[in-house]
C-alpha cells in the first residue's frame, strides 16, 4: 500500500442530540478489504471544549496524539495526554477522550482487528445511532 496523505482525508463530523461537548471529526484510513487485512487505523480530531463521547471498543485500540492536549477518562481514573502520548485501550474498556486545550487535539487510532464496533453512551449524528464501527461491517450506524 502507497501513503496515505491523511491531512487531506475528508472527516465525518460527529454530534451528539443533547450533549453540546462531543464535537469531532473522524476518517478510516485503512480497514479490512481497504489497504489492511488484520487492522485499522482511523485519524481524529476534537474542537476545544469537546469530547468523544464515553464509548467501549470490541477490539483493542492502541491512540497516539499527534497534536494538542486532554484528559484520557476511564472508570478507574483521569489521565493527562499531549503531543507523543501513547496509551492501549483493552476491549470492552469504557473511556472517552477530552481536548483541554485551546487548540484541536489531533490523534492516531490503532485498532487491532480488520472491522469492529464501538458502543457509544449518547447517540451520535451521524449515524444516529449509538453503535459505530468499520465500513466494511454489516448494519446500521457505519461511519466512513
Amino acid at each position: 500500500m502507497t501513503p496515505i496523505a491523511t491531512n487531506v482525508l475528508e472527516r465525518v463530523q460527529i454530534t451528539a442530540e443533547g450533549e453540546p461537548t462531543i464535537r469531532w471529526g473522524g476518517a478510516f484510513v485503512t480497514y479490512g478489504g481497504h489497504g489492511a487485512d488484520q487492522s485499522t487505523t482511523i485519524v481524529f480530531e476534537i474542537e476545544p471544549g469537546g469530547r468523544l463521547g464515553w464509548h467501549t471498543d470490541q477490539t483493542e485500540e492502541t491512540q497516539y496524539i499527534v497534536a494538542g492536549t486532554g484528559e484520557l477518562q476511564r472508570d478507574d481514573g483521569n489521565f493527562p495526554v499531549g503531543p507523543g502520548s501513547v496509551f492501549v485501550l483493552p476491549t470492552n474498556v469504557r473511556h472517552d477522550l477530552v481536548n483541554t486545550g485551546t487548540e484541536p487535539l489531533r490523534a492516531v487510532g490503532f485498532f487491532a482487528a480488520a472491522m469492529f464496533t464501538q458502543h457509544f453512551d449518547d447517540m451520535l449524528q451521524p449515524p444516529n445511532s449509538n453503535i459505530v464501527g468499520t465500513p466494511n461491517r454489516e448494519g446500521q450506524g457505519t461511519v466512513g
